[in-house]
């Protein structure tokens, strides 16, 4: 990044530049990354190519004002933690689904960030519903987030299986090292530690952009934290808003004026039309 994409970044963010790349630092720059760049779909239901490129990133999340899933949204954020001094490792993750089966290889993209002290973090701000603070990467104990509580903890043996494989270490068991990030007691995803680059999530993008059973093709998901910790959710013509104290308000938007305006002055989004789903099914999980 030069300094004006830098610059541009912070500006999407609304925050300042920080002097040094302490823990202080990331943890304001990942919780405006939440309220201010949506987790969203959009680009596989209005047909737009999803690259996972550095420069295209930024043209999307910065240039355009846009949001993405997380090979996007973690990928542009690594890429501005980097600029910043952060030491940043891209890792891969599996999504735990139905009946605890884990999700492809290079399901999910999640970031090992180190601070100027030596404080390691995890880094995720494309996981949608999930942690608003990074956690502490090294700490296998409860970690209290407004998010809810979540622990990091060594992966066990993978008893349920997993959808296009054996497991991250084969065998069907967590390989060594292999960790699985909880949020109320139930497991999330299992992050594999090996470090990895952008570009070997590529397959993983094309198979969530195109595949029926992905189920960000079964549906569309448009969603950020608002300012008071709570959720605001755009699923199809479904809003969602939630409060941080859990207690939910939801309507119906009945015409494509309604929906456009919601992405326009709710989420920072214009468009010239409305998505329409292109594989329904399932309601997206992280929605």
């Amino acid at each position: 990044m030069n300094p004006a994409q830098i610059d541009a970044y912070l500006r999407r963010l609304g925050a300042a530049r920080p002097a040094r790349p302490t823990a202080d630092a990331l943890r304001d720059l990942h919780l405006r990354h939440l309220r201010t760049v949506p987790f969203e779909n959009l680009s596989i239901h209005l047909g737009e190519e999803i690259v996972l490129a550095e420069e295209r990133l930024l043209e999307k999340v910065v240039g355009a004002g846009r949001g993405g899933f997380c090979y996007e949204l973690n990928g542009a954020f690594s890429v501005l933690l980097t600029a910043l001094g952060f030491g940043v490792t891209p890792l891969a993750g599996r999504v735990y689904g139905e009946e605890g089966r884990l999700g492809i290889p290079y399901d999910h993209l999640a970031l090992r960030v180190r601070t100027v002290d030596g404080d390691e973090w995890l880094a995720d701000v494309g996981f949608g519903a999930h942690s608003h603070c990074p956690l502490a990467f090294g700490e296998r104990g409860e970690q209290d987030d407004p998010g809810g509580t979540f622990r990091i903890a060594e992966a066990g043996p993978d008893a349920a299986g997993a959808t296009g494989g054996s497991g991250v270490g084969g065998g069907g068991r967590g390989a060594g090292g292999d960790l699985d990030v909880l949020r109320d007691g139930q497991p999330q995803y299992r992050l594999e530690v090996r470090p990895r680059l952008l570009g070997d999530f590529t397959a993983g993008a094309w198979w969530h952009s195109t595949s029926p059973s992905s189920h960000f093709t079964q549906s569309l998901v448009c969603s950020r934290v608002t300012e008071d910790g709570g959720r605001i959710t755009l699923g199809g013509r479904t809003l969602t808003e939630t409060a941080a104290d859990g207690t939910r308000a939801v309507r119906e938007l009945e015409h494509d004026e309604e929906v456009l305006g919601v992405y326009r002055e709710r989420f920072g989004i214009g468009l010239d039309c409305v998505p329409t789903v292109r594989n329904r099914g399932k309601i997206n999980r992280n929605g």
